[in-house]
């Protein structure tokens, strides 16, 4: 991989695993400076330690913060950029997912959600913009929305609502912060292998990959290739938008045999 982000610094937010993990292991292998943020500290130190032993980087950082709280919000900002010096990508990847029955939904369950997917992501890319400005950087903001933002899914009622929310937030903050050279978009996974969906075993794989057009499952490299993409100079004129990272299955949206619905 070409080191087309040396010296940009990054901070992603729950990239102790999964997507998250991949977006910040692909900027450390492309150059870049990164914090990693987790609310588990033992999982975001653990996450930073392996990048820096695959990238033979030493300007990575794992820091623990919940992002659904402001204040923590603020204390995580002040420790990256103490660590970053300055900030110009933020991946607003931290989120959490509600399942079930809409009818059966608790105000604690909603709450939650608005709080780290809504109010975290947004006081994120505030932060991040502030510090942007200041040091008068055209930087990148990338919010992570989902399928399940633009096609219903049965028992995921509350969580859709708030990934639908995020595509708007890259709307309405590109319009704010394009007049500062900031660019704000979103990406939408589809199914997507993980160590969680990994631990279904093959049945997740062989099911979503059955009912994509493209007859493949995601991976994790594939959402973080265009995380990579939507941050770099060649995206500069891209801003607002969320690309979904889908295979196709939001053209017609089918479910796996035997998927809960």
């Amino acid at each position: 991989m070409s080191r087309q982000f040396q010296g940009k610094q990054v901070l992603v937010t729950g990239a102790g695993q999964g997507i998250g993990y991949e977006i910040a292991h692909r900027f450390a292998r492309a150059g870049a400076g990164v914090v990693l943020n987790d609310i588990d500290r033992e999982l975001a130190e653990s996450a930073a330690n392996n990048i820096r032993k695959e990238t033979d980087s030493q300007s990575v950082w794992g820091l623990d913060g919940d992002i659904g709280s402001l204040e923590e919000i603020d204390q995580l900002m002040a420790q990256s950029l103490s660590h970053l010096g300055s900030l110009d990508i933020l991946i607003a990847n931290a989120g959490i997912t509600h399942f079930g029955p809409f009818l059966e939904t608790q105000p604690q369950d909603v709450a939650r959600l608005l709080a780290v997917n809504i109010q975290g992501s947004f006081f994120c890319a505030q932060a991040a913009a502030r510090d942007m400005i200041k040091h008068q950087k055209a930087g990148r903001i990338l919010l992570m929305s989902s399928v399940t933002g633009v096609q219903a899914h049965q028992n995921l009622s509350a969580y859709g609502i708030t990934k639908a929310a995020l595509r708007m937030m890259a709307r309405t903050l590109a319009l704010e912060l394009g007049a500062y050279g900031i660019t704000v978009n979103a990406l939408g996974p589809g199914a997507t292998l993980t160590q969680r969906t990994e631990a279904d075993g093959d049945t997740y794989a062989r099911g979503w990959a059955g009912v994509a057009p493209n007859g493949r499952v995601g991976q994790v490299e594939d959402v973080a290739e265009a995380a990579v993409f939507l941050c770099s100079p060649e995206a500069r004129h891209i801003t607002g938008e969320t690309l979904m990272i889908d295979g196709g299955w939001t053209i017609y949206s089918p479910l796996p045999p035997g998927e809960v619905d």
